[in-house]
């Protein structure tokens, strides 16, 4: 079975390069994760300042191309990793382990298991 873990961001964190510290302890759960042998893949993205958004219309209109910075902070993705396991309990495991990306108790992870 496959998952992702979406690392959630914020506005502040955007702006921000991470810190030393929490950087190396996402360096320490990526090691355990490949030691492991579940991780498919684990990606960071550039800001939402550089990327582009997509908007339909309810009128069947044509779409609208939205470049970024987006607003909503809550729907921010920093990153992603995508994990094979056998379960959802296992995922959820894994889950548990993962340093707070944010570091402060801000950070945001959410577990989606792939179609």
């Amino acid at each position: 079975m496959l998952f992702m873990l979406i690392i959630k961001t914020s506005r502040l964190a955007e702006k921000n390069p991470p810190r030393m510290d929490l950087r190396e302890k996402m360096d320490v759960y990526n090691d355990a994760l490949d030691a492991a042998g579940v991780k498919v893949m684990a990606k960071g993205l550039y800001p939402d300042a550089q990327g582009y958004k997509l908007k339909f219309k309810k009128d069947g209109k044509e779409p609208e191309l939205i470049q970024g910075p987006f607003l909503k902070d809550s729907n921010q993705i920093a990153g992603f990793f995508i994990l094979e396991l056998p379960s959802m309990t296992a995922a959820l495991e894994w889950l548990k382990k993962a340093p707070d990306p944010q570091g402060f108790g801000e950070g945001e992870i959410e577990l989606r298991q792939i179609r």
